[in-house]
C-alpha cells in the first residue's frame, strides 16, 4: 500500500475541494493514485458537492422535534426556496430533527448515524441528488427532569418544518396536556416578540454596560445633571428588560399579564409550581448574508470576457 502523505491529501483537497478526511480516505482506497481518487471521489458524488460549497445557501427548512421532557429545534440550509418544498428534503430535515434529540451539538449530529450512514454523508448525497449546496447550520437540543418541552413551528410548510421553529422547557409535575397548552402559547409568544434572554439575571454584563452607557449619554446629552441622569437611566433600564427577556415582556396572549405572571397563574390554575427553565428560537437564515445577484452586470461581465 502506498504511503499517503500530507501533500497528497493537500494537493487532492485543492483539486476537489473536498475535506481532509475525505481526500485521505479516496487516497487510500486508490492506493495513492491522484486520478483514481478524484474519480472515486465523483463517483461518492463528493467532489460535486464540493464544487457547490462557495454558494451562499440562506434558504431551507427549520425542524422542530419533541418527546416528553426533550426537545430539539435544528436548521438546515439550501440555497433556494423552491427545495424547502421538495418532499425528499423535507423527510431528510425531519429525521435530522429527530436524531437531534440523542446528541448535544451540530457537531455530533453531523456524525450521527443515520440509516447507517452519517447524516453528513447523507447531506453530501443530497447536495448530488438534487443540486444545490446545503448546510447543516445549528441546532439546539432542550430537557427537563420533569415536565414538557413544547415545540412550535411558525406558518409551517410540513408537519414540524417551517421558517422559525421555538422550544419551550417547563420544569414541573403539572399535567403534562397543562403544560403543553402553556409551552404552546409562550413559544408562540416568542416566535413573535423574538426575546433575547430569558430573564433579567441572564443578560449578558458587556450588552447591560453597554445599553446603560449609552441612556446615560443620552440623559446627560438632553441637559440633565449626573444624578437626575442616572436614576433616568434605572427606569430605562427597567424597560430595557421588559423588551430583551422573555419573563419580563407583556404576554401577547394576555396582556394584563407579563409572560412570569402567566406561568404563575397557570402553576396557580394546575396546583404544581411551574418553572420556566429555557427556550430556544431559530429562524431560518438569521445572520447569513445574502449575495444580491445583479444580472446585468453579470451579462456585461460575459460579453466583455
Amino acid at each position: 500500500m502506498a504511503d499517503i502523505t500530507a501533500a497528497m491529501v493537500k494537493k487532492l483537497r485543492e483539486n476537489t475541494g473536498v475535506g481532509m478526511m475525505d481526500a485521505k480516505k479516496a487516497l487510500v482506497e486508490n492506493n495513492g493514485n491522484m486520478d483514481e481518487a478524484v474519480d472515486w471521489l465523483r463517483t461518492q458524488g463528493l467532489s460535486k458537492a464540493a464544487k457547490k460549497s462557495g454558494r451562499t445557501a440562506a434558504e431551507g427548512l427549520v425542524s422542530v422535534s419533541t418527546e416528553g421532557n426533550i426537545g430539539a429545534v435544528v436548521e438546515l440550509n439550501s440555497e433556494t426556496d423552491f427545495v424547502s418544498r421538495n418532499e425528499e428534503f423535507q423527510n431528510f430535515v425531519r429525521s435530522v430533527g429527530q436524531v437531534a434529540k440523542s446528541v448535544d451539538s451540530i457537531e455530533a449530529l453531523a456524525a450521527a448515524d443515520l440509516d447507517g450512514k452519517s447524516v453528513s454523508d447523507t447531506l453530501t448525497g443530497m447536495i448530488s441528488t438534487i443540486g444545490e449546496h446545503m448546510t447543516l447550520r445549528r441546532m439546539t437540543r432542550l430537557s427537563v427532569p420533569e415536565g414538557q418541552v413544547v415545540g412550535y413551528v411558525h406558518s409551517a410548510l410540513a408537519d414540524g418544518l417551517g421558517k422559525i421553529g421555538v422550544l419551550v422547557a417547563l420544569e414541573s409535575s403539572a399535567n403534562a396536556d397543562a403544560l403543553q397548552a402553556l409551552g404552546k402559547q409562550i413559544a408562540m409568544h416568542v416566535a413573535a416578540a423574538n426575546p433575547q434572554f430569558l430573564g433579567k439575571d441572564d443578560v449578558d454584563a458587556s450588552v447591560l454596560e453597554r445599553e446603560r452607557a449609552v441612556l446615560k449619554d443620552q440623559a446627560i446629552a438632553s441637559g440633565k445633571p449626573p444624578e437626575i441622569a442616572e436614576k433616568m437611566v434605572d427606569g430605562r433600564i427597567r424597560k430595557f428588560y421588559e423588551e430583551i427577556c422573555l419573563t419580563e415582556q407583556v404576554f401577547i396572549m394576555d396582556t394584563d399579564k407579563t409572560v412570569a405572571q402567566a406561568v404563575e397563574a397557570a402553576a396557580k390554575d394546575a396546583g404544581s409550581a411551574i418553572k420556566l427553565v429555557a427556550f430556544a428560537r431559530v429562524q431560518l437564515g438569521e445572520g447569513i448574508e445574502k449575495e444580491e445577484e445583479d444580472f446585468a452586470a453579470e451579462v456585461a461581465a460575459v460579453a466583455n470576457a
